[in-house]
């Protein structure tokens, strides 16, 4: 009698421990699985979603996708490619140059005309502008996408407004 008394005891007991570390094994991935969900939230998908949840400005990235949506409603447009520029960064050594090859997505025909008389003025402008920058200046991706946006400005200015849709980096080498 006193031996089955002591067996139901030790049964008991581990029943009681084998549900134990069920519920702690439970507790420890529902901690783990929230810990990644925010790191994930805040580490890696951080900037993008702070801006949408404050109601701020949006991201550039997002801006240009905004843009690419326009004209793609206006009709179709013109492709001209730039012949290569290699220029010297800004860098204090000057031991850094930068390959750019780039094309150029025009409203119309009669842009790509307009263009192609101004070739001069268009790569001065783009020499300047890429010789003016440094390899901090274009190194990520964030960089490169104001850079996009500042040859864009840079050819409406020579164009015409709005003449210029976006630019496509076909060849970007930094050395």
């Amino acid at each position: 009698m006193a031996k089955k008394k002591k067996d139901q005891e030790q049964t008991e007991e581990k029943k009681k421990g084998g549900i134990l570390k069920w519920i702690i094994l439970l507790v420890l991935l529902i901690i783990l699985g929230v810990g990644g969900f925010f790191g994930y939230k805040y580490f890696f998908a951080g900037p993008k979603d702070k801006v949408e949840a404050e109601g701020g400005a949006q991201p550039q990235g997002e801006q240009q996708a905004q843009q690419e949506k326009q004209p793609a409603e206006q009709g179709p447009t013109e492709m001209y490619s730039l012949p290569p520029f290699v220029v010297n960064l800004a860098d204090p050594l000057g031991r850094r140059y930068l390959k750019l090859s780039l094309d150029v997505e025009l409203i119309d025909k009669k842009t790509v005309e307009v263009l192609e008389k101004k070739l001069p003025k268009v790569k001065d402008t783009i020499l300047l502008l890429l010789s003016s920058k440094s390899f901090a200046d274009i190194d990520s991706m964030e960089e490169k996408i104001q850079l996009k946006n500042e040859i864009v400005e840079r050819l409406n200015q020579i164009l015409g407004k709005a003449k210029v849709v976006r630019v496509y980096f076909t060849e970007f080498v930094v050395q």
